[in-house]
């Protein structure tokens, strides 16, 4: 009886204790799962999945003892791209709704809807604000109307999410808002100089969400100057944030600054990117002894357009070459890295033979890299095609030549000049043969 009333006294705090975060995906049929991490500042806590349900509902039970913070929901892979954020109190159940067009609604949940609520309010000031300078108005009380209407919004929601996580976001997301009448450059000018003005690279909520990563792309890549070269921009961009952010834990900055960098290589903003890694993020993997990191910014930089190819070891009978390096015997190289086993290279290579063979003689030269864990099956594969340079790449990925080179997947293609220069990677065999109908 004794074990009876204590379990009747306890079972109403268990229940109260745990809570659930559950929500719909549509279309359902776009997804199987979805699994719920616990995010801090430097990594990922895994915590549970659950099954989307055929009409796309999901469900997570949470523990008593899951504490309160950032907790993100992973829908998809790559992990990275596929995910949303939510607030989690450890005080209220959370119901949510997702499409992948419109993104996450939330229909329980006072913390989320108030931070979601601030966001809409904010983006129509914001709109309003546009509106008036693109229509060129003079009314300046109207203006004046505008940013007391920012000034009151924002201070009414500061108040609203007093002792609330979502307070972190409210402030951190405060715009700058002048006091008196600007001109339209005036403005956008100081709006560019007070964009971190409220944000703190040290608080660990922001650290523990995404707010930080979209606050540094939204300015380096929205924050455009009166300047006709792109790439000056960006680069006065990046040495701004990295200004702003000069406080934030060196981790803190690994993280964001990989992330940049990571975003200019995808958009082969080259240049930028090894701006970002040798002005900036070598000095953090150095400082943090980053080995993987250094190796990758270094190799980058190595395979950037412009650069001279790595060198490696060929044998080319009738020139005596025995390097990539001394080949003479082209005006363009293709460097393929394919295999005898990859069902790809089987069905681009005859198409590169065919295409190198109704080019001029002399104008391009195909140097065909084996990436094999044994040769045999490479041997008799190579007669079929007598117009290419043939080298034996033993030991598949760990081959000293595709490491060189950073070849993750086959085929993979390098475009060199005479000089063996790199002037071009492109991603297929179409945008190889694009490429050279451009020349």
């Amino acid at each position: 009886m004794n074990r009876l009333f204590f379990l009747i006294v306890l079972l109403p705090s268990i229940l109260i204790a745990q809570h659930t975060i559950k929500g719909k995906f549509s279309p359902a049929k776009d997804y199987n799962a979805a699994l719920l991490y616990r995010v801090t500042p430097t990594l990922s806590e895994y915590i549970t999945n659950a099954k989307v349900e055929a009409d796309g509902s999901f469900q997570f039970q949470l523990d008593s003892n899951e504490t309160k913070g950032i907790y993100r929901v992973v829908y998809a892979v790559p992990q990275e791209d596929y995910n949303f954020d939510i607030i989690y109190n450890a005080n209220e159940d959370i119901e949510l709704t997702f499409n992948s067009e419109t993104g996450v609604t939330f229909v329980n949940s006072i913390e989320n809807k108030l931070l979601a609520s601030y966001t809409d309010s904010m983006s129509m000031v914001t709109q309003s604000i546009g509106n008036y300078f693109r229509q060129e108005s003079k009314d300046t009380l109207a203006l004046k109307a505008i940013f007391k209407a920012q000034t009151e919004t924002q201070s009414s929601f500061e108040a609203a999410a007093k002792n609330t996580i979502a307070l972190h976001f409210i402030k951190a997301n405060k715009p700058y808002i002048p006091r008196k009448f600007k001109d339209v450059k005036t403005y956008i000018e100081n709006l560019r100089t007070h964009y971190f003005d409220f944000v703190d690279f040290n608080n660990d909520i922001l650290q523990s969400s995404s707010f930080l990563e979209e606050r540094m792309l939204n300015y380096v890549f929205g924050m455009s100057f009166n300047s006709a070269d792109e790439m000056a921009s960006y680069k006065k961009n990046v040495d701004i944030f990295c200004e702003a952010m000069k406080s934030a834990p060196i981790k803190v900055k690994r993280i964001l600054l990989v992330s940049l960098w990571e975003q200019m290589a995808d958009l082969n903003h080259e240049g930028i990117a090894n701006y970002i890694a040798e002005n900036y993020l070598m000095d953090i993997a150095v400082s943090l002894n980053d080995q993987e990191l250094l190796r990758g910014l270094i190799l980058f930089k190595n395979l950037s357009t412009g650069n001279v190819a790595p060198d490696f070891y060929l044998e080319v009978e009738k020139t005596g070459a025995k390097k990539l390096s001394a080949l003479k015997i082209a005006e363009h190289y293709i460097i393929l890295f394919w295999s005898s086993t990859c069902s790809h290279c089987l069905g681009e290579v005859p198409q590169l033979q065919t295409y190198i063979k109704s080019k001029e003689k002399g104008k391009v030269k195909v140097v065909a890299v084996a990436l094999e864990e044994e040769a045999l099956k490479w041997k008799g594969l190579i007669p079929n095609y007598p117009e290419f340079i043939h080298v034996y790449g033993a030991g598949k990925w760990e081959n000293e030549i595709g490491n060189d080179y950073g070849v993750k997947a086959t085929p993979t293609y390098f475009v060199l000049n005479k000089n063996k220069e790199i002037i071009a990677k492109p991603e297929d065999f179409e945008a190889l043969k694009a490429f050279f109908e451009k020349e």
